[in-house]
């Protein structure tokens, strides 16, 4: 407020001028911004009108902003989602509609010719799946996992192919977290659940292993940072390891810290091997007379992630010590020749699948990624990826096409058991029974007891029996019990017992018969003595169903081998609708009632997936309604918050600018009658 000096005893017209026109811009500059906040709707326009104030709203407009956007997520996901659910919803419909044509026609009431006819129908469902499991959503195609762009599906001779890979587009819920917005298409289709490699292919340490491809001496990784050595209990020295990439890098700056202590001891430490690697461990070669011992510095963990130190404090004796094993895990850039677990030159295998057949030459391989490249560009349908546990190899059919075109992969006679080294073949001897048949496994007969005194009765419990073709004909028993029942190793022990004692009660040579699994083909083989002028006959026993889930009833006999060659009942089916159907619709046209029957039993199992699929997606988006309601709820506290900041109260905005007016107009009258004055006005 402008006040006038007491102490002044006139007012000059020139102060009296100044006064009134700074009352006056006052008003005008706050009449000025009364009527900008009632033009725009807000109290503060610029900053300089209130730093905080506007600061605060800044940050309020940010949060608007970026809740909008994740709004604009929020309807994406549910659009996307919603479509994948109606999807679902259809697919499922599609497998009930195959299950009513398997109840109708598994019976025995039904014609080779109505079967026929509604194998018709199911390819018009193959057709109807085919476009559903393409079809495209707000986010591209449904069903092709996170590459979404390409169609999933695609025919390939008598199956579908898949392409897609990976769990699905990601999008961002903020606190509601990130989900996907497509999918796989489990229960429809997809890849296979195996091959899985059961061989640790042990990749050696190589210069250019990186640090970061080791489990580490603690199974912890490596963190790279300084340890400490000390020779024959002498003084210790540090080495920095910080920084270090591969294992040749942490060789070298060992081998040099090791040769300046040398210099600065006055001792002779390492050997003429120095300091190596051998196998999946750093070696030491320490000389004569005294052990070289390494320390943590401090806090730090490098010594033993390394290998070079442990919970339990070791040394490295005069000679070539190897530290503890780092566990390299492979990559694709693993050399052939650093897998321990892979001993000799590999050669070529047979990939069975989608009912064509692909020989494969491995031999011309330098890296697991070539194996790769050879594999998947050899046309059979299949897809290579390394084990979770970075110990192996596994292979997955891409290829939906049934029983008919089901995956398996044997040896090629002469190449030194390729597959089975690799870990990679689908029937040996760590194949599990309980995955034969499709997951089917094989059932025995056992525990049986006499109906009359309760005891054990041996006899039923025999499975099967085998008949040489030796003059007499031979007959041996096979009574399998659970404990046989793990592996094909397992059975194969078992077989051979039993075979072995059948001889020797015969009074026949050990040598007379054998089970053993190919060098080539897949299957269980029987080979008896090539004098022997009959084929090998076996018979299933007391209704057990062991021979034809082992496929002995329908094998084959070679002659020139003298061998039984069983069928192979460890292919690998990719599991969804698609083969389903495809199963349905080949047992129809064949007018095979089991086929039928057995496509049933799948198609319950798919409807179970499917149903359980459409669940997820519902728990996804029922997480995507709870994330738009919190985000709602978020957005109008922020724009309630930001109102009260920002907008104008236009009533008392109102009042003050007509308050302001006044002021100004009575300003105006007061200066205007102070400055009119003169000094004819003051004489009398």
């Amino acid at each position: 407020m402008t006040k006038i000096i007491a102490g002044i005893s006139r007012a000059p017209d020139l102060m009296m001028s100044h006064l009134a026109l700074s009352r006056i811009t006052r008003t005008s500059v706050e009449l000025l911004r009364v009527q900008n906040q009632l033009a725009t709707g807000r109290v503060v326009n610029n900053p300089s009108d209130d730093p905080v104030r506007m600061a605060t709203i800044l940050e309020l407009d940010d949060r608007i902003e970026r809740s909008e956007q994740r709004m604009r997520n929020i309807s994406h996901a549910q659009a996307s989602l919603g479509a994948v659910d109606t999807a679902l919803g259809e697919a499922h419909e599609i497998a009930l509609s195959a299950k009513e044509i398997v109840l109708t026609q598994i019976g025995f009431g039904s014609s080779g010719t109505e079967r026929s006819g509604q194998a018709v129908v199911v390819q018009s469902m193959i057709d109807t799946l085919l476009g559903l499991a393409n079809r495209r959503g707000v986010a591209g195609h449904l069903f092709g996992g996170s590459v979404a762009g390409a169609a999933p599906f695609t025919p390939s001779g008598g199956g579908f192919r898949y392409s897609g890979t990976g769990a699905g587009l990601i999008t961002d819920l903020f606190q509601g977290g990130r989900i996907p917005i497509t999918t796989t298409p489990d229960g429809i289709g997809g890849v296979s659940a195996r091959v899985r490699g059961n061989v640790d292919l042990e990749p050696s340490l190589t210069g250019a292993t990186t640090l970061a491809e080791l489990r580490g001496g603690r199974g912890l990784g490596v963190n790279p940072g300084v340890v400490s050595f000390s020779f024959a209990g002498g003084p210790r020295a540090s080495v920095d390891l910080t920084g270090s990439r591969t294992i040749q890098d942490v060789v070298d700056r060992l081998g040099n810290a090791i040769g300046q202590y040398e210099s600065d001891q006055g001792v002779t430490v390492l050997g003429s091997g120095g300091v190596s690697t051998e196998g999946g461990a750093i070696t030491i070669d320490v000389a004569a007379g005294g052990v070289v011992e390494f320390f943590e510095v401090g806090t730090g963990t490098t010594a033993r992630d390394l290998g070079l130190a442990g919970d339990s404090p070791f040394s490295f004796p005069a000679g070539v010590t190897p530290g503890l094993d780092l566990r390299p895990v492979v990559t694709w850039a693993t050399p052939i020749s650093a897998l321990s677990g892979v001993s000799g030159a590999l050669g070529s295998i047979r990939i069975n699948n989608n009912t064509s057949s692909h020989v494969i030459d491995l031999s011309v391989a330098r890296t697991v990624g070539d194996l790769r490249s050879l594999i998947e560009s050899s046309g059979a349908g299949v897809r290579v990826l390394i084990n979770d546990a970075g110990t192996g190899i596994d292979v997955f059919s891409e290829v939906s096409a049934g029983v008919s075109g089901a995956l398996s992969i044997e040896e090629v006679p002469g190449s030194n058991l390729t597959a089975t080294r690799l870990g990679i073949r689908s029937l040996s001897s760590g194949t599990r029974l309980a995955e034969f048949n499709f997951g089917r496994g094989v059932s025995i007969v056992h525990g049986s007891r006499d109906p009359v005194t309760g005891d054990p009765w041996p006899e039923k419990d025999v499975d099967f029996s085998v008949t040489l073709g030796d003059g007499p004909g031979t007959r041996i028993s096979i009574d399998l019990r659970p404990q046989d029942m793990t592996d094909v190793g397992a059975l194969l022990g078992r077989l051979n017992s039993q075979i072995a004692d059948g001889l020797a009660s015969a009074g026949l040579p050990g040598t007379a018969l054998r089970a053993e699994l190919s060098e080539g083909g897949n299957g269980i083989r029987l080979v008896q003595d090539s004098s022997f002028g009959d084929p090998i006959r076996v018979e299933a026993a007391n209704g057990s169903s062991a021979a034809e889930g082992l496929g002995l009833l329908g094998a084959r006999y070679d002659v020139l081998s003298s061998s039984l060659l069983g069928e192979d009942r460890a292919r690998v089916r990719v599991d969804g609708l698609f083969s389903d159907l495809i199963d349905l619709r080949d047992a129809l046209n064949g007018n095979d009632t089991n086929g039928i029957a057995l496509a049933g039993e799948r198609l319950e199992a798919t409807l179970t997936r499917l149903a359980e699929k459409r669940g997820a997606v519902g728990g996804l988006a029922r997480r995507v309604d709870g994330a738009k309601s919190a985000e709602e709820d978020r957005a109008a506290l922020d724009e309630q918050i930001r109102s009260r900041l920002r907008d104008v109260d236009f009533a008392e905005a109102a009042t003050r600018f007509s308050l302001l007016q006044t002021q100004l107009q009575a300003g105006l009258q007061t200066a205007a009658s102070a400055t009119s004055r003169s000094l004819l006005d003051f004489l009398g």
